[in-house]
């Protein structure tokens, strides 16, 4: 089931008390610090915070695609599926964040990226306009490989999962769950409270469900909310709440005076945290730490930290 979170917003800021403690029960994720990302580097740069890499399909561009480790499909945009003339395919539900639409589809043979390449795809076809790139990099394509996000030298290194990782230091490794080909951690909180947080590196905006918002301020009212509309690949909108969060904790950096947005989005449901308190970690937040690498095959994501 596609899962598709690329964000038009403005942001803006606002002062929120602090976090009351009431965690909700979770099994701690693992630690270890054996996951290396290498392999084939290619060059990336920055949709905003985003990172867009060059990608040949059926041998044909590069075309500039956007990663979005919360898409479980590739996309490609109309302009691209009709200037190649790609045949189409059965038309498809795709969900997105601000829900379900029947879409149109293309079939490509193949899709290159650095060296890693990945055959016989169906994929939908969405406007340049939403997608913000030429394409979208989903989890379809990106299954078996480990992928490291560079955030200062804006590069992306592509490696097969299946060879052995070697040991680096001064980064954190958390073991994730695997839940509809997302990677969801158990290890990232809100003031005191603990949440699931998935990442996603498609997505401009770190977002947060109303169980998160009713945990972190519970038995007290939130604060004034700035209304926001996030406008979803599909083209669909969302009205959401954005709260400024005055303390959060991710793979072992601490945050303050975090923007997040709060709505009751599709993903949530269908990642079967609607009723629990969870986020959707953008690249606003992940740009904070120096590179962070994903590992599909092996459910594990590293973080490492600035110098």
């Amino acid at each position: 089931m596609a899962m598709l979170l690329a964000f038009i917003l403005a942001l803006a800021g606002q002062q929120a008390p602090a976090a009351a403690p009431a965690p909700p029960t979770i099994p701690p994720a693992t630690l270890d610090d054996t996951l290396e990302i290498g392999g084939d580097e290619v060059a990336a740069k920055a949709a905003r915070t985003r990172l867009t890499v060059p990608v040949m399909v059926n041998g044909q561009g590069p075309f500039r695609f956007i990663v979005d480790s919360g898409a479980d499909r590739s996309v490609i945009a109309q302009s691209v599926a009709a200037r190649m003339n790609l045949p189409p395919g059965k038309a498809a539900m795709l969900h997105s964040v601000a829900g379900a639409k029947r879409v149109e589809t293309v079939k490509i043979d193949s899709m290159l990226i650095g060296t890693s390449e990945v055959y016989d795809l169906t994929t939908p076809v969405l406007p340049e306009l939403f997608v913000g790139a030429q394409g979208i990099i989903g989890i379809d394509a990106l299954a078996e490989q480990r992928l490291m996000l560079d955030f200062d030298r804006r590069t992306i290194s592509v490696q097969d999962s299946r060879k052995p990782a070697a040991v680096e230091s001064d980064v954190i490794v958390v073991t994730a769950r695997l839940r509809h080909g997302q990677l969801i951690l158990a290890q990232a909180m809100a003031g005191d409270n603990r949440l699931y947080a998935i990442i996603d590196t498609g997505s401009e905006v770190t977002m947060g469900n109303m169980a998160l918002l009713r945990r972190i301020f519970r038995g007290r009212n939130p604060p004034a909310a700035t209304p926001i509309v996030l406008t979803s690949v599909t083209g669909q909108t969302l009205e959401a709440s954005l709260v400024i969060l005055p303390r959060m904790k991710i793979g072992g950096l601490n945050f303050e005076n975090v923007p997040v947005a709060f709505a009751d989005a599709a993903p949530f449901a269908l990642f079967g945290l609607g009723s629990q308190p969870a986020m959707l970690l953008g690249t606003d937040l992940l740009e904070n730490f120096r590179r962070v690498s994903l590992d599909f095959r092996n459910r594990k994501v590293r973080f490492q930290l600035r110098r």
